[in-house]
């Protein structure tokens, strides 16, 4: 089992979670061929991700060709807090959501 870690990813933990169900228990190279044609912002990261945990699978010693990712979380990584002005003096809090994604492959 060979594990990876993505760590304060700006972008929210609801959009990622679209693109990590849609991996979740395949194998490695369906998902990334998957992951190569989807048309979101979330794939890249969640690829390079996969392929990072396949390089670590390798260096423990096992079979890159036969792993399938077991699990895939995506967590909330805290909340980046801005305002913006608004009419009469008040101002919108605007919450930019960050991310935390792991990997684990079997």
């Amino acid at each position: 089992m060979a594990h990876a870690i993505l760590e304060n990813h700006n972008q929210s933990p609801r959009k990622m979670r679209l693109v990590a169900d849609l991996v979740k228990g395949k194998k490695v190279s369906v998902a990334l061929v998957a992951l190569q044609f989807l048309p979101k912002r979330a794939a890249e990261p969640i690829a390079k991700l996969i392929k990072s945990a396949a390089a670590n699978a390798k260096n423990l010693g096992e079979n890159a060709g036969e792993l399938t990712v077991q699990s895939i979380t995506v967590e909330n990584a805290g909340i980046l807090k801005r305002y913006m002005p608004r009419a009469f003096g008040r101002a919108s809090l605007i919450r930019h959501r960050k991310s935390r994604v792991r990997v684990t492959l079997a």
